[in-house]
């Protein structure tokens, strides 16, 4: 039997990661758990910039600002305070699961052992994207079928980005491109344009929305063909109509396809429609 003194010392009860998205960066689109979430924590890490939006937020609190590029920095060391006790809120804008730290935060933990009752308790708390946050400026571009691509090739392939933005074009996707253009990287948003202008009319309407819901929010709508005209930085979020997006009174619309089946000024279905079911151009059946 073992005595006081040769006891082995209970293992520390693990801490949690609580990996937050805090949204476009404006409090009104803060969600109610992302806020209760930075305020549970006693450590606080993100990317500089993150750390200054929601400064406020953070007074008594651990705060540990990184750079771009120490993404997994981040997580690692998040893992380190977490099982060391402490609570960290590790933070994103727009929503942590969308190019944010969610994913390799997870590929970290693989890496470590980590299992879900493990040490470590894990959270996502999912915040208002940035392709939400663009689109509602705009208003309402994504209302039909879209794909979003980063031209970010630091860490993915050109070869598979490039294939990638051509099968959304081929498949008249709205295409919502993050990351588009940097200091260094400004071929990648010319040869998308190209890609995309092999398939869509050159008047396709675009939106280029650089820090929607901030102080410095710009929004330029223009077309396909001139969209090379106006400044794009890492900021911007661009959107691409697809062969239907239609601009009304300084607004991008995509349609649903309600004008398919309904008369729009009567509300009554179109002869040969029946409502819901499968539009008479559909699968046979």
């Amino acid at each position: 039997m073992n005595s006081p003194e040769n006891t082995p010392a209970a293992p520390a009860p693990g801490g949690r990661i609580l990996l937050v998205g805090f949204g476009p960066g404006h409090a009104d689109h803060l969600t109610f758990r992302a806020a209760r979430a930075i305020g549970e924590a006693d450590v606080v890490i993100g990317y500089r910039t993150y750390i200054e939006l929601v400064a406020h937020m953070l007074d008594g609190k651990e705060v540990i600002p990184k750079g771009m590029t120490e993404e997994l920095d981040r997580c690692e060391l998040a893992l380190e305070r977490a099982r060391a006790g402490q609570t960290v809120a590790l933070i994103s804008s727009g929503d942590v699961g969308v190019y944010g730290m969610a994913g390799p935060t997870f590929e970290v933990l693989q890496a470590a052992g980590w299992r879900p009752g493990a040490d470590v308790e894990v959270e996502v708390v999912p915040g208002v994207t940035a392709l939400s946050a663009c689109a509602a400026r705009v208003g309402a571009p994504l209302t039909h079928d879209f794909a979003a691509i980063s031209l970010s090739d630091l860490l993915t392939p050109w070869e598979v980005i490039e294939r990638r933005l051509k099968a959304a074009a081929e498949s008249d996707f709205v295409v919502a491109l993050y990351n588009p253009k940097s200091g260094r990287r400004t071929r990648q948003i010319v040869r998308a344009r190209e890609i995309l202008l092999a398939h869509r009319d050159p008047q396709t309407p675009v939106a280029l929305v650089k820090s929607a819901y901030r102080e410095r929010e710009d929004i330029v709508l223009t077309t396909l063909e001139a969209m090379l005209d106006f400044p794009i930085g890492m900021l911007t979020t661009v959107l691409v109509g697809n062969g239907a997006t239609f601009v009304f009174e300084g607004l991008m619309v995509t349609p649903r396809g309600y004008r398919n089946k309904y008369d729009l000024e009567t509300g009554t279905v179109r002869e040969g429609e029946t409502p819901g079911r499968s539009l008479s151009t559909g699968l046979a059946p």
